[in-house]
């Protein structure tokens, strides 16, 4: 190119379609020149052994001169005030992505594009510096901005790599903790600056800049945990979840937020002493904003900087392997928020969404929708999936809202959606994306397990994908929350009415391999806590909730409590705020906090409690039909030669004296749990210490004893001995 206006102009404009073909060393007939595009700079010089080679300004901002010899050369640029720049010219550097990277990430199948795409630390040619890159086939001009050149779009354009879409520019002399994002001339007309979708750190809400992050080098301590933590996950397996909400489980006393060292020194012992067996965090995948609680995240990369950095979350992950507790995230594939700097119309077009609103808009969250049918953004998906499992040692996902991603008519009415290609209203990408996942994780990471948020009766959810199903490891069972929840919102006096709301569940307990959620869903929206969900009295909705955690935790399924259910809190859980701890100044919140830590010992300990939570050989209704009364009985049963565990329970104000329930065997059982014990905060009625089974049939089963049942409350008998 020789007018050297036009091409000046072409750059001042963003026009120019590759800043390579004009750009860095030249050739022109015989002879190379350099031609550097610095708009704004008073002098442009390459620096020689022999003195500095000033190059001349042959168009506004376009200084030219003499190239040197093969391999980068460096540039001394100075700048109005007196600021004098030395950096080597980024466009002396070769191509930063490999036909490989490229080849892969196009099919979908780059799976570790957080090592390799967004920004990068690398060394090339002996020179230090960010390789950034990014996926934007339809942009007219793409161009990498930060404090490191004033946030002016016009001086680093990329080069476009033509048939992958991706756009790359290797920036010399720039290191970790640089602040960036893309400048973006997208094919609607407008120039936008865009946070990485790749980024591996952010910048603190509501600042909305990307991080040139470290490579991941954390000094991990936790291969016994990592090594053993199959069996700890197992469908066998005692797991006790306590879900989070980091910024309001505890705060500090000057407000703001802890840091994931601190929350490290007072959640992990807490979660420790109640006996939890994991905690899941509520999604801390960037966000910009605070109240979406994380479920609109934009950095599915970058651990929010709310509380520190990249390394501080893995030294919390480490921290909990060192004592046994296991990490599970929630992860959110099925939408993401517009926000102008995150992945809406990222090129100018529907590149990570879907163009059409009736796909690629969710009338619940006001939010897009993944355009899972796109080989990339699978591959991106799938990519983030891994990340948080491989750079950060997490042991699980919780995969949100899994149900708006089977249905295409999903919370919308007839017109509002497109069936898919046999005209029905299953979302076919959504489906063959959760598969792959799911057979993604089981083949790279060893022991993680899948968790689906799904509330539908879509068949095989955690049934293994060579057999037709999703590969979830657990389903959340909305069904008994739901259900449970209604029956214990009733009077006492109603209960009767709707006695099959507490034993249906039992119906489809073996279908799937479940998880019990009491989660953050339930404690919001006008909901109430879980503690004024129940009806009566102060003393009533007292022993109901105590009552009902014991059902929870004696009922087949894996267990999930939010945080703040544990100590009774009254009032909703409020996110800018904290948990209401100095409660626990009173006896009731006390006794309900260690009601929940002798169930976690209770389930851990008590192998038919959990070893056969999947297995119908392993439940037993005693009593399931004593409408009048309100009273459950059942039997649980591990492996051959557990003892068996019994719970008995009485959802009625009113003691019952004399209530015969039939005994798998004879012998002394033990009561192991009275959730109306004084310690619990209770009245102290009911039994306690051992029951002798009589030789006398009930209820189809060859013992039975005739026990003092307290009101509203739960009682668990283990056999602690046989007959002689």
């Amino acid at each position: 190119m020789t007018d050297l206006r036009e091409l000046a102009a072409l750059l001042d404009d963003g026009r120019l379609g590759d800043p390579f073909a004009a750009l860095g060393r030249q050739v022109e007939g015989r002879s190379a020149v350099v031609r550097s595009w610095q708009p704004g700079a008073l002098t442009v010089s390459i620096v020689d052994p022999d003195g500095p080679r000033p190059l001349q300004e042959v168009a506004p901002g376009l200084f030219a001169g003499t190239a040197p010899g093969d391999g980068p050369y460096r540039l001394r640029i100075g700048w109005p005030g007196g600021a004098v720049q030395e950096t080597e010219d980024p466009y002396a550097f070769g191509p930063v992505l490999g036909d490989l990277d490229l080849h892969l990430f196009g099919e979908g199948r780059h799976r570790d594009l957080a090592r390799v795409f967004g920004a990068q630390c690398r060394t090339v040619d002996g020179i230090g510096g960010v390789a950034f890159s990014v996926w934007a086939p339809n942009a007219r001009r793409v161009s990498v901005v930060g404090d490191f050149n004033g946030w002016d779009g016009r001086r680093h354009p990329m080069r476009p790599r033509h048939g992958a879409g991706v756009w790359e520019l290797f920036v010399p002399r720039l290191g970790a903790g640089a602040v960036y994002k893309f400048e973006v001339a997208g094919a609607d007309g407008r120039v936008v600056q865009k946070a990485d979708p790749l980024a591996r750190q952010a910048e603190p809400p509501p600042r909305t800049g990307s991080i040139v992050a470290p490579a991941p080098a954390f000094a991990w301590s936790d291969d016994a945990w990592m090594a053993g933590r199959a069996a700890r996950q197992s469908p066998d397996a005692a797991i006790s979840i306590y879900e989070v909400h980091s910024g309001s489980w505890r705060r500090p006393d000057g407000g703001g937020t802890y840091g994931w060292s601190e929350l490290a020194a007072r959640l992990i012992s807490y979660v420790l002493d109640l006996g939890f067996t994991h905690v899941e965090l509520m999604p801390i995948m960037e966000h910009p904003f605070g109240g979406s609680w994380g479920y609109q995240p934009l950095g599915q990369f970058a651990p929010t900087s709310r509380h520190g950095s990249p390394a501080d979350f893995a030294g919390f992950v480490d921290a909990c392997h060192r004592v046994g507790i296991g990490v599970i995230l929630d992860w959110v594939p099925a939408h993401f928020p517009m926000d102008v700097h995150g992945l809406a119309r990222f090129d100018g077009t529907a590149l990570y969404e879907h163009g059409d609103p009736r796909e690629g808009f969710h009338p619940d969250w006001n939010t897009a929708i993944y355009n899972l049918g796109r080989r990339e953004v699978t591959g991106f998906m799938l990519a983030s999936a891994l990340w948080w499992l491989e750079a950060f040692h997490v042991d699980g996902l919780r995969v949100d809202a899994v149900a708006s991603m089977l249905y295409r008519d999903y919370s919308r009415k007839a017109g509002e959606w497109v069936t898919n290609v046999h005209g029905g209203r299953e979302n076919l990408e959504s489906v063959a994306f959760l598969r792959e996942m799911n057979r993604a994780v089981a083949e790279r990471c060893p022991g993680a397990i899948t968790i689906a948020e799904e509330s539908t009766s879509w068949p095989g959810v955690s049934a293994p994908v060579a057999d037709g199903g999703l590969g979830f490891s657990y389903k959340w069972n909305m069904g008994w929350m739901h259900d449970t929840l209604d029956y214990v919102g009733h009077d006492p006096v109603h209960r009767g009415w709707h006695h099959d709301a507490f034993t249906f569940s039992i119906v489809y307990a073996f279908s799937e391999r479940f998880v019990l959620p009491i989660s953050h869903d339930e404690v919001v929206h006008g909901k109430g806590s879980l503690l004024a969900r129940m009806p009566g009295d102060r003393w009533r909705r007292f022993a109901t909730l105590r009552a009902y955690l014991a059902f929870l935790w004696t009922h087949p399924g894996k267990k999930l409590l939010f945080m703040g259910c544990e100590i009774a809190q009254p009032g909703e859980w409020d996110h800018d705020g904290e948990l209401p701890w100095h409660l626990l100044d009173r006896p009731e919140h006390a006794g309900v906090q260690a009601l929940v830590r002798a169930l976690n010992g209770l389930y851990a300990t008590e192998p038919a409690l959990h070893v056969c939570d999947a297995d119908p050989g392993g439940f037993r209704w005693i009593v399931g039909d004593d409408r009048q009364n309100s009273v459950f009985v059942w039997a649980r049963h591990g492996n051959a030669g557990d003892p068996p565990v019994v719970t008995i329970l009485n959802m009625t104000p009113e003691p019952r004296h004399g209530y015969r329930i039939g005994l798998p065997e004879g012998g002394r059982w033990l009561v192991v749990l009275n959730s109306d014990a004084g310690v619990f905060g209770g009245s102290g009625a009911g039994e306690s210490g051992v029951v002798v089974a009589e030789p006398t049939g009930s209820h189809g089963l060859p013992a039975s004893a005739a026990l003092f049942l307290p009101p509203l409350a739960c009682l668990v008998l283990r056999l602690e001995s046989r007959p002689s």
